[in-house]
């Protein structure tokens, strides 16, 4: 299996939670662009579909690996959710510069509440700005708080209890298996890879992971067929240690990208506006022309 099919791009059958499951997170970082994952990945589905899988609580917004905002599919949590879950320790030293408290618990002020916005929490923590984040950030290092359904196109916060019945699970009685576990599933996500790869994807260390890889991948890489508009941040982007060659990014921003047979050949924007780092054949345009077209219907446009 080449890297393009590993990532879904071939557009198999499934759903929204066999998405998320076989990538094992996806970036939900951005939340005009993560249901565009499910696009590019899919036949049929739209974005009607991944809010029903998160209303039903079958997929989660949370924090995950690398310390960034991912859906996690709720019947992985028990092993997933314990190595990925945030280090309080960044969180700390920011609200420390921020000259915010870092007692105020964010836990407690959302109990019972549901989801409620980021000025909302605010106003319950009695601060502003990245404050709010990191609070909220250190409660779900406890496995307290998630997010729940954006509201207006703005995100909300949840404590987990409320939302999903109970606390996120933060230790392992099995640790290692858990790690083979996670190798197992990164790998089927991603190869070919290494397990630079899966240290850089996870924020787990390299020696760790270097102890449950196994023989290293046999996969030959396969340029994959036809055209996909990939969404800011798409996996296919940042489920490696290096970048897809290529592909350009401002200031940390990992923008929206064309591909082409498996190459990255221009970035896009909403409307189908392109930037082209060479210039593309008639087919590659008529694939954009279908791969915008495909956007629209999924957004229900």
């Amino acid at each position: 299996m080449s890297r393009f099919a590993a990532q879904l791009l071939h557009r198999p059958p499934g759903g929204v939670v066999d998405i998320v499951r076989h990538l094992l997170a996806v970036q939900a970082q951005e939340v005009s662009a993560f249901p565009l994952a499910f696009r590019v990945r899919s036949n049929g589905l739209c974005s009607a579909d991944v809010v029903v899988a998160r209303e039903r609580r079958e997929i989660v917004r949370c924090w995950g690996p690398r310390g960034t905002l991912h859906l996690i599919a709720v019947e992985d949590l028990s092993w997933l959710y314990p190595l990925v879950a945030p280090s309080p320790v960044g969180s700390l030293r920011r609200l420390r510069q921020l000259g915010a408290d870092p007692g105020l618990d964010a836990a407690q002020v959302l109990a019972g509440r549901g989801p409620v916005t980021k000025a909302e929490l605010g106003a319950l923590l009695g601060v502003e700005g990245q404050a709010i984040v990191h609070l909220a950030a250190l409660a779900a290092a406890r496995g307290l708080v998630v997010l729940g359904p954006e509201r207006a196109g703005k995100a909300t916060y949840v404590h987990a209890s409320d939302w999903l019945g109970a606390p996120l699970p933060i230790s392992l009685s099995d640790r290692d298996g858990a790690v083979r576990t996670l190798v197992a599933r990164y790998r089927a996500g991603h190869d070919p890879s290494e397990p630079a790869d899966l240290a850089q994807w996870s924020g787990l260390p390299l020696t760790q992971i270097r102890q449950a890889w196994g023989p290293e991948s046999t996969v030959e890489e396969d340029p994959g067929d036809g055209v996909r508009l990939l969404p800011a941040y798409d996996e296919y982007l940042l489920g490696w240690r290096s970048r897809v060659a290529g592909h350009r990014s401002t200031g940390g921003v990992i923008r929206a990208a064309v591909l082409a047979n498996g190459r990255v050949v221009g970035t896009w924007r909403a409307g189908g506006e392109v930037e082209a780092f060479e210039p593309l054949s008639e087919a590659v345009r008529a694939g954009i022309g279908r791969e915008v077209a495909d956007i629209a219907r999924f957004l229900g446009r």
